[in-house]
């Protein structure tokens, strides 16, 4: 399958697998409140570090590991057996860590936790690391955007107060298990389990943990903000972060597509010595991804206090007053995601990406200690905020001599002046236009759209920027 059809199956998987819940979280929101959100949220997202634990960064070093063997049918074989032993090993501890988590530590989420079990469970027979690094991206998105459509409409049909978030937990956990189980017959004739020994098993557990203490970084300034939050502040504070956050996530889905799909056929390139073709792929990612996080970041700035309160409920109408600085992590974020997936990691060259997000981590802890237990949720942002612009300046430091920042700045910077202009255009079109509700919301959304849309069109028309140009129907040269 070619990239581009890999890039869009995988962008709507990830976009889907977030915006399901998102769907959902007008409905829960104006069910539970404030607070019952922020303790669904306290408990799914310690639930998540253990998953995180679970998977030990396979989601990175698997899809790798499984690019480099796949046209060698007896390595491929190997590799996986070798690699799913360390899995199931590894997952069943953190399985048992959960369990004495919920029995023993667990307080009034402990309900709630209980009933997130099987997503533990899933790490058993998540193998969607393997299935990526085949290019195998179809089957995952199709069979899981079918379980979680399931799952939504069991929220909607049994969850009715606060005392059901019980079910809430139960069918987005089940719905995850289910989703892992159901890519099984997809490897089915593409990989085989052989006899392996122990020792090769274990033998992928130290590049593994080593890109796992990033996973677990970036899960500091990703889950564990909402349990700080939860902890240092309280759960209505968590509840606002939390649908402020859920934005923001299910926007950078997109993000984490690309560098999805990207990662396991640079992996190839760069095993064929192809690294010039390598720097053209990833200067023509980082311009299609600038320009989607700038009108992204600049577009839901300059609606989001207008639509939080539209889409959660007044009691919500904070959430978007934090979504307005949580919007720009995007850009980090982006910038990060492509530097990192098409040149850090397809070279093995892991201690920079390790070294970048256990920086940004202790960043994001020593804030969030520091400004959560005054500020509340805003303490969270900033935290969050400085995390994310500190993976791309330590990314820097390693990479000067290797690549060329100074251009891949400039496109971050061209297509931020874009979205400031649209910003203006869209606040602008806000007091002249007298339409209120989901109406003036629609205008603005359409102002800004044509707006950063008709500057990016001239821009690329202007210097003839084929990299662009040849992804827009007619206008391919």
């Amino acid at each position: 399958m070619s990239t581009r059809k890999n890039a869009l199956y995988n962008v709507a998987y990830r976009v889907f697998s977030v915006f399901l819940p998102l769907v959902t979280a007008p409905y829960l929101s104006r069910v539970v409140g404030t607070e019952g959100v922020g303790l669904y949220s306290y408990a799914w997202n310690i639930s998540h570090v253990f998953v995180l634990i679970g998977m030990l960064g396979l989601e990175s070093y698997g899809v790798r590991a499984i690019a480099r063997v796949k046209d060698d049918a007896s390595a491929l074989h190997r590799t996986f057996s070798e690699i799913w032993r360390m899995q199931l090993l590894v997952a069943s501890l953190v399985l048992l860590g959960w369990l004495g988590y919920v029995f023993f530590f667990a307080g009034e989420e402990k309900a709630i936790a209980l009933h997130l079990t099987m997503m533990s469970v899933s790490c058993l027979v998540n193998l969607d690391w393997c299935l990526m690094g085949l290019d195998q991206f179809k089957p995952i998105a199709l069979k899981n955007t079918a379980i979680k459509l399931l799952a939504a409409a069991a929220v909607f049909a049994f969850v009715q107060g606060v005392e059901d978030l019980w079910i809430y937990a139960f069918a987005w956990s089940l719905a995850t298990l289910v989703g892992c189980l159901s890519c099984w017959t997809t490897l089915r004739g593409k990989v085989r389990v052989v006899p392996v020994t122990w020792k090769a098993a274990l033998a992928h557990f130290k590049p593994c943990a080593v890109l796992f203490v990033s996973v677990l970084a970036i899960s500091i300034f990703r889950s564990m903000d909402k349990v700080m939050v939860g902890g240092l502040s309280t759960m209505e504070q968590n509840g606002y972060y939390e649908n402020a956050e859920k934005i923001i996530f299910c926007l950078s889905g997109f993000i984490t597509a690309i560098g999805t799909v990207m990662l396991p056929k640079v992996s190839a390139m760069f095993k064929r010595g192809e690294a010039d073709r390598v720097r053209t792929h990833l200067d023509a990612s980082m311009q299609v991804v600038m320009c989607m996080v700038c009108a992204l970041s600049f577009g839901v700035a300059a609606v989001a206090q207008d639509f939080a309160p539209l889409f959660f409920g007044e009691d919500f109408a904070y959430s978007g007053t934090l979504m307005i600085p949580l919007a720009f992590t995007l850009i980090g974020m982006g910038f990060a995601n492509v530097v990192r997936t098409q040149w850090i990691l397809p070279q093995g060259k892991d201690h920079i990406f390790v070294t970048s997000v256990v920086a940004g981590a202790i960043i994001n802890l020593m804030l969030n200690f520091l400004l959560i237990p005054r500020f509340g949720a805003a303490g969270a942002i900033v935290g969050t905020l400085a995390a994310e612009f500190c993976l791309p300046t330590v990314h820097w430091l390693y990479l000067r001599k290797e690549l060329p920042h100074g251009r891949l700045l400039r496109h971050a910077m061209t297509y931020a002046a874009l979205g400031l202009v649209m910003l203006l255009a869209v606040r602008l079109a806000d007091t002249l236009v007298t339409v209120e509700g989901w109406l003036g919301l629609a205008v603005q959304v359409a102002v800004g759209a044509a707006v950063y849309g008709g500057l990016c069109l001239l821009l690329w028309i202007k210097t003839n920027n084929r990299a662009i140009l040849r992804l827009i129907p007619g206008m391919r040269k």
